[in-house]
């Protein structure tokens, strides 16, 4: 098979590289791709200006495309692909719509009676403004569309509150996402996420065959400082599992989320053949559901994926034919760890082209493995061919991952952190204690 891969970040090279470990894998094209994909196995990056998506899958005789990012399926990108006939790996547009609307996501919540907190929708400030006096501090307050993981604000007094408002609605923050606000209540517990492959059409649900597969659950760790302090970034690190989903909160997910929510998926008559991502709450009522998403986590992928003990090409196109249902999971033992590496001023202003020194025998002696993301090959002193590994420098916040695996969360651990220690850049900043006690977001 030749399988595109769409998106540019850790997440998408972690897909690929999973992809190209299956036999029947060909080759991977990745679209735009990173510095990470353009020297993995099998892998090849295809700049999107040499033509549209649906224009490349066509041009390199694609098999199969798998969408990684969130933007492109709440534009109806996978819509497209199954137009031309191409099986894609990716919601289309309008299941799409889960993540691409908080305000749609929760009345889906409501009507299929998915546990998760109680709230309301607001477009005038005023209103939403009286709405938070009456209910009190702490609440959350979150911007309706799409906002890069910059839309939530959890207020922990009602002047905390006011700015947050003023600031979506008023003073544009995350631009149109904040023109309409979701507020709801404030949930005391622990963030877990689970995510799971989804495989759900009309026909599929008339033949029984319609279903949702969760994965490992995992954890990801959004604040940039030791003990969740500071502000709040795209993820600083994941692990998996969680000890903490117990088999008694599984079930309770299962039964209270994950069962109305593939009740509801039927009933919309959705078309949804790709990932969801679940953010729960652990709270002492059993798990809440605080969102979805309609992809892979990052960077809980490249916890969860290098955990996986079977092959992930046959599984994505278990999840295109119907045959999901059937599909035999198999995981390894043990715990995944995967710190992240930041550049320096992330989340907010940051240098880009800044070279990464990596030393790659001691880093292969670890058996970690790194999972690029904000990071490009640099071509433009370079004299080698094209073929030819060049080096790597930052292209963006969230730098790259650093997966390591083993029988004991305590073996895992150190893997990952020794092999971070060989990786170098000007600013480079990392937290040193994703996964222990206290490093989680805990209300």
């Amino acid at each position: 098979m030749k399988i595109m891969v769409v998106g540019n970040g850790g997440r998408e090279h972690t897909i690929a590289w999973k992809l190209a470990q299956s036999d029947d894998v060909e080759k991977v094209i990745c679209v735009p791709g990173n510095g990470g994909t353009a020297i993995e196995n099998k892998c090849v990056n295809k700049a999107l200006s040499e033509g549209s998506y649906v224009t490349i899958a066509k041009e390199e005789h694609c098999d199969m495309v798998v969408v990684g990012p969130e933007n492109p399926l709440a534009e109806g990108l996978a819509d497209q692909f199954w137009n031309e006939e191409i099986p894609t790996v990716g919601a289309k547009y309008d299941a799409a719509q889960l993540e691409a609307s908080k305000d749609k996501a929760k009345e889906f919540m409501n009507k299929y009676g998915v546990a998760c907190a109680k709230s309301r929708t607001f477009t005038n400030e005023t209103e939403a403004l009286a709405y938070i006096e009456e209910q009190g501090a702490p609440i959350v307050i979150k911007a309706d569309g799409l906002a890069a993981g910059k839309g939530v604000v959890v207020a922990l007094t009602i002047d905390e509150a006011r700015l947050a408002v003023k600031e979506l609605m008023e003073e544009n923050r995350v631009g149109d996402a904040g023109k309409k606000l979701v507020i709801e209540e404030y949930l005391r517990g622990s963030e877990v996420s689970i995510l799971a492959a989804v495989s759900v059409t009309p026909e599929y649900a008339k033949e029984g065959k319609a279903c949702i597969v969760p994965f490992v659950s995992a954890r990801d760790h959004k604040r940039l400082e030791e003990g969740a302090k500071g502000p709040n970034t795209g993820g600083m690190g994941a692990v998996a599992p969680v000890d903490d989903v117990t088999p008694e909160i599984q079930e309770q997910f299962t039964k209270n989320i994950l069962e109305p929510t593939l009740k509801g998926l039927i009933e919309e008559g959705f078309d949804y053949r790709g990932f969801i991502f679940f953010g729960l709450m652990l709270t002492a009522d059993g798990p809440k559901c605080l969102e979805y998403n309609v992809r892979l986590g990052d960077p809980e992928t490249q916890a969860v994926l290098p955990l996986m003990d079977f092959d992930f090409a046959k599984m994505c196109k278990s999840i295109t034919d119907g045959t999901l249902n059937t599909f035999d999971f198999k995981w390894k033992k043990g715990y995944s760890v995967a710190p992240v590496a930041v550049s320096g001023g992330y989340p907010n202003q940051y240098k880009k082209g800044i070279l990464i020194s990596i030393d790659e025998d001691k880093l292969r002696d670890t058996g970690a493995k790194l999972f690029i993301a904000g990071a490009i090959e640099d071509r433009r002193r370079d004299r080698r061919p094209a073929s030819a590994p060049a080096p790597l420098i930052t292209s963006g916040g969230r730098v790259l991952a650093c997966s390591a695996q083993a029988e004991s969360f305590t073996q895992a651990w150190n893997t990952a952190y020794n092999a971070l220690a060989c990786v170098n850049f000007n600013g480079m900043y990392y937290r040193k204690d994703i996964g222990l006690p206290g490093a989680a977001e805990s209300n």
